[in-house]
């Protein structure tokens, strides 16, 4: 609940139902927790499985600690992160990713990732992911494939090629 409240937090998207603590539902539509933010951070391909219970943890303690220095009560049910409103969310991840945090490289990681899951839904493919309806590439309006499920551009940009082919370029297209 912590991480998916980050990545919310990242990329805003709306609750998926009432009683959702960690999107936060200050956006309309699909955000980083609904485009599979969780699953790619879980993934083993990219290196933050194993750190995943940690960074939660670090995250909350930092929670903590921002509640208790600005004087706020949390929701002792929820987890401190998820517990601080969204306006206190930003303030803290904003404060973990800034440059004068010596821990920030980690926090920037798990924002890019939040990222990567709703701009290019790198833990499955493209394919897959528009065919399911995926939250980020339908916002960004990425083009489907083909029936054959792969991706065809026709003309040129500009209805011509953009140069003239090297004359000692192969057959493959390679240069010589």
């Amino acid at each position: 609940m912590t991480l998916e409240a980050f990545a919310d937090t990242i990329v805003p998207g709306e609750k998926r139902h009432p009683d959702d603590h960690a999107i936060a539902g200050v956006s309309t539509g699909g955000g980083a927790v609904t485009s599979g933010a969780i699953e790619l951070l879980a993934h083993p391909a990219g290196g933050l499985a194993d750190v995943l219970e940690p960074l939660s943890m670090g995250l909350n303690a930092q929670a903590a600690g921002y509640a208790q220095a600005q004087d706020l009560a949390l929701d002792e049910a929820l987890p401190p992160f998820v517990a601080l409103p969204f306006e206190h969310r930003t303030a803290l991840v904003q404060h973990l990713v800034g440059p004068e945090n010596p821990e920030k490289g980690m926090w920037v990681g798990l924002a890019l990732f939040s990222n990567m899951a709703f701009d290019s839904a790198a833990h499955i493919s493209t394919a897959d992911a528009l065919a399911a309806g995926h939250p980020g590439l339908l916002t960004i309006g990425y083009a489907p494939p083909g029936p054959d499920k792969l991706w065809r551009f026709e003309p040129a940009s500009y209805g011509r090629p953009l140069a003239p082919m090297h004359p000692h370029t192969t057959a493959s297209g390679s240069p010589a």
